[in-house]
């Protein structure tokens, strides 16, 4: 298993270098663009909750036809999931969840409405190794922490080098989705920093492998099922080097043999367009959920494509969060992310809907994840499935 899953780190780290740019000259960069590609296997098609009035893609290589909304989990609580319930009796079949969503409770709610063999079988689940970064980032600050005061500084100062190389916080890439979220870099820049001198000592520890297995664990017995169509490891990635890791694959072959999951994805917020090619160049990911709306768009739709090409199947997130927000101290939205929508997607609608009929454009991506607040969020939200518009200039 060790020779099947063994990366080579000197193409990772050429073609994350690359990805993780931030800039739009992605769709320039012809280095590495056919790599991950493949022979185009013939799929077949794996359909779930086959509603009228739904629409729905394949999502690559997987086969699995999800609703072109999809659910998103932050909503979903104890006693709080009769949208959810709604939204399937009109076809939606892909419900998204992690540990982290409500400390367990979003999981738990899951389970309650897939309290049964019949309906756990009209859905596809997804489920995420939440904190899984966090175990990489530990292990190297506990190295930090031994460290001498000029040998973290050092540490930090490269930190801050790669960090500004990469340009992962440029305006227009990087979008601000929930308070704090800018400083997930932190961690994860100073582990890149520290790499290249204590990889050894941390990238094979076992407290991965440990990690990723009660994790798992802890969510198969909080839904009640006893297997995830999907798991997204890790949950919220903020740099390529946080994919690399060889403990994810043989740990996702592990629960695969075990008939506990069937397909290994990533999620990303932060610098999605590295992330993304950088799990497509492992050859190894099937499915990832990045952030993409009408902000970020010029920095993502290239590698989205390859992505593509190469059978990964793409989730938009974060695709009406740039325009539109529930976080009170992120408001009031830039007015201008508002204008851009309104110009771009014609239409009597508000600027969150049309964000996602705008995202579902895009015939590389598969479905755009959607948090269904209330019963007006799932009647304006699903009202743009199938639809199709002539977008205008920005």
């Amino acid at each position: 298993m060790a020779d099947k899953f063994n990366i080579n780190r000197r193409k990772f780290i050429t073609a994350g270098a690359i990805a993780g740019l931030g800039m739009p000259v992605f769709g320039k960069l012809r280095v590495s663009d056919t790599a991950g590609e493949k022979a185009r296997p013939k799929i077949e098609p794996e359909w779930r909750n086959k509603q009228p009035g739904m629409s729905y893609r394949q999502l690559g290589d997987t086969g699995l036809m999800i609703s072109e909304v999809v659910n998103g989990g932050d909503p979903v609580r104890p006693g709080n999931h009769h949208i959810t319930e709604m939204a399937m009796e009109r076809g939606l079949n892909y419900l998204d969840m992690a540990p982290a969503y409500g400390r367990g409770e979003c999981e738990k709610s899951y389970g309650q409405i897939i309290d049964t063999s019949s309906k756990r079988e009209k859905v596809f689940m997804t489920t995420k190794v939440s904190g899984f970064s966090r175990v990489r980032n530990n292990l190297y600050r506990e190295i930090y922490d031994g460290l001498s005061a000029g040998k973290q500084e050092y540490y930090q100062n490269k930190a801050r080098e790669m960090r500004a190389a990469r340009n992962v916080d440029k305006p227009g890439y990087f979008i601000t989705y929930w308070p704090g979220q800018p400083g997930s870099f932190d961690g994860a820049f100073l582990s890149n920093a520290m790499a290249a001198d204590y990889a050894h000592k941390v990238e094979g520890s076992t407290r991965f492998k440990e990690f990723i297995l009660q994790s798992v664990e802890d969510s198969l017995k909080r839904t009640g099922t006893d297997y995830f169509d999907i798991l997204m490891c890790p949950h919220g990635a903020s740099s390529f080097e946080e994919v690399q890791n060889e403990e994810i694959f043989s740990t996702f072959e592990k629960l695969r043999k075990d008939g506990k999951v069937r397909f290994l994805g990533v999620s990303t917020h932060n610098d999605p367009a590295g992330v993304l090619r950088a799990a497509r160049e492992t050859g190894l990911y099937q499915v990832a959920m990045v952030a993409y709306n009408i902000i970020n768009a010029g920095y993502m739709e290239r590698e989205i494509e390859l992505a593509r090409n190469s059978g990964m199947g793409v989730i938009g997130m974060k695709v009406a969060m740039a325009v539109a927000t529930q976080h009170e101290s992120l408001k009031p939205i830039p007015e201008w992310r508002i204008q851009k929508v309104e110009r771009i997607v014609p239409g009597d609608m508000k600027p969150p809907v049309k964000a996602y009929l705008w995202a579902l454009q895009n015939p590389h991506i598969s479905g755009v994840i959607s948090n269904l607040w209330d019963e007006q969020h799932l009647n304006e939200n699903l009202s743009v499935v199938g639809k199709k518009v002539e977008l205008q200039p920005g």
